[in-house]
């Protein structure tokens, strides 16, 4: 009875559910609803497999898995960059809540490529994952095309569309640009710039934000855009431009603190007074902002939040379960500190 496994794991090196099984002196059947968790195993039972998984040092194969059963306890989750704490935050609570509800994480870098997001795409969907989380909705049409026909359910985050069918968890990114803005705005600058890296979808949706609070009289020339990556160094270059090219400036909105951290840090080198001689005010909250000098004025978006909600979404759509809601607006916060 037991020579087929055993067989099986001298060739391959791997203990095998049927040890398992034969182990705990249950059927396969037995052994497999044990390990999912199911409640209709006895716990008596429930203690042999587990006894036996650990003297076997037994793992499941989650590919044979997915094999037998058409589906697989993996999500994979695509974010732009590991680098930014922003997506840090969100993948990390999304992480954890998949996790405890038995589902692992295939991570996926696209780089702010939908090319490359594209081929990720393809390459994860041969795999049959369970679900997908994807950042916002700016992709190829292929990309969309493979998601939309995969049959795989999937939640877009850190954007949010109520006026569609599609799941979202996220913020409005122009109603926060817009909201800082007009804060500036009411505070009395009247010369209020848009200084701005990256330039990824939601960056120009702050960007419109930013025009629609200043309305029909908003200069162009002030909008510095720069596709190079946002950092600290870059921050520091673009504040030095601003002031070279638009002197009469009195306000600098960054499209991220990243950015802003670096404008202050430059401000303080160059001896020039924030805000008395010009405001600067950032976007995301990221650590660090409140211990500048001076703190950082700032956008707190709900990075965690997002990665929470929208992995719980994820979870009802995978056990196809009904949703109040396809689209979760979980809103943002301006954090008005000393540099504005």
């Amino acid at each position: 009875m037991n020579a087929p496994s055993s067989k099986r794991r001298r060739a391959t090196g791997r203990a095998t559910l049927q040890d398992v099984a034969a182990a705990a002196g249950v059927s396969p059947i037995t052994a497999s609803r044990a390990l999912r968790g199911e409640r209709s195993v006895a716990a008596e039972l429930v203690e042999r497999v587990t006894a036996a998984v650990a003297q076997l040092g037994y793992v499941p194969d989650p590919a044979a898995r997915a094999l037998a059963s058409a589906r697989s306890n993996q999500v994979v989750v695509l974010i732009p960059l590991l680098s930014n704490a922003l997506f840090v935050d969100l993948l990390d609570a999304a992480q954890r809540t998949l996790l405890a509800a038995g589902y692992q994480s295939l991570i996926g870098v696209t780089h702010y490529d939908p090319e490359e997001e594209e081929a990720l795409l393809r390459t994860y969907l041969m795999n049959r994952p369970a679900g997908l989380l994807v950042t916002g909705f700016d992709r190829t049409d292929a990309a969309r095309a493979l998601l939309q026909g995969s049959g795989v359910p999937y939640v877009h985050v850190m954007e949010n569309r109520a006026d569609t069918a599609l799941h979202s968890v996220g913020f409005s990114q122009q109603a926060a640009g817009q909201a800082m803005t007009a804060e500036l705005v009411r505070r009395g600058y009247r010369r209020i710039a848009f200084a701005a890296a990256q330039l990824d979808p939601r960056t120009l949706q702050r960007a419109e934000g930013y025009r629609a609070a200043l309305g029909a009289a908003h200069d162009p020339a002030l909008e510095f855009m720069d596709a190079a990556p946002s950092s600290l160094a870059l921050g520091a270059v673009m504040f030095e431009r601003v002031l070279r090219e638009a002197p009469d400036v009195d306000a600098i909105f960054f499209n991220n603190d990243d950015l802003a951290q670096g404008a202050l840090l430059q401000a303080l080198r160059q001896g020039v007074k924030v805000p008395e001689r010009v405001a600067v005010v950032g976007f995301n909250d990221l650590t660090g902002g409140d211990q500048m000098l001076p703190p950082l004025s700032t956008v707190r978006t709900p990075r965690r939040e997002i990665g929470l909600e929208a992995a719980r979404m994820l979870v009802a759509l995978m056990r196809r379960e009904a949703l109040p809601e396809a689209s979760m607006d979980l809103g943002f916060e301006l954090v008005l500190r000393e540099s504005c």
